[in-house]
């Protein structure tokens, strides 16, 4: 295994809980993670829409993992994904002003791992 299979298989397998935390039940989760009241039907469908939205790219991701001819894509998903999420925390943080210190550890998650995939997209297999 090398480090850009690691890399995938890293953010694969970070992502997935994240996942889970926003869509599996949302009502249950959001509340406790965060304070926030998910109405149902249509705040439930925009959480576990992305849910699945975070769970295909975790797929890629595996994929990539597992097959050469797909790794350099999915890791240039791993790092837009990363650093689209990062970029959009910063700006509520400008906006909005602090938020939940578990929102703030994940801004650091992703920076860092976002950082991680731009060095791995420099590297062969």
């Amino acid at each position: 295994m090398n480090a850009r299979q690691i890399y995938l298989l890293v953010s694969a397998v970070g992502i997935i809980p994240i996942a889970l935390s926003y869509g599996l039940v949302p009502q249950a989760s959001l509340n406790f993670l965060f304070g926030v009241d998910v109405p149902a039907p249509n705040g439930v469908h925009i959480f576990r829409a992305v849910m699945g939205l975070y769970l295909a790219l975790a797929a890629f991701w595996f994929v990539g993992f597992r097959s050469v001819a797909v790794r350099q894509a999915a890791i240039w998903s791993a790092v837009v994904f990363m650093l689209g999420l990062a970029a959009g925390r910063v700006l509520s943080l400008l906006v909005d002003g602090p938020a939940n210190w578990l929102l703030e550890f994940y801004l650091l998650l992703e920076v860092v791992f976002g950082g991680i995939g731009v060095l791995m997209l420099t590297r062969h297999d």
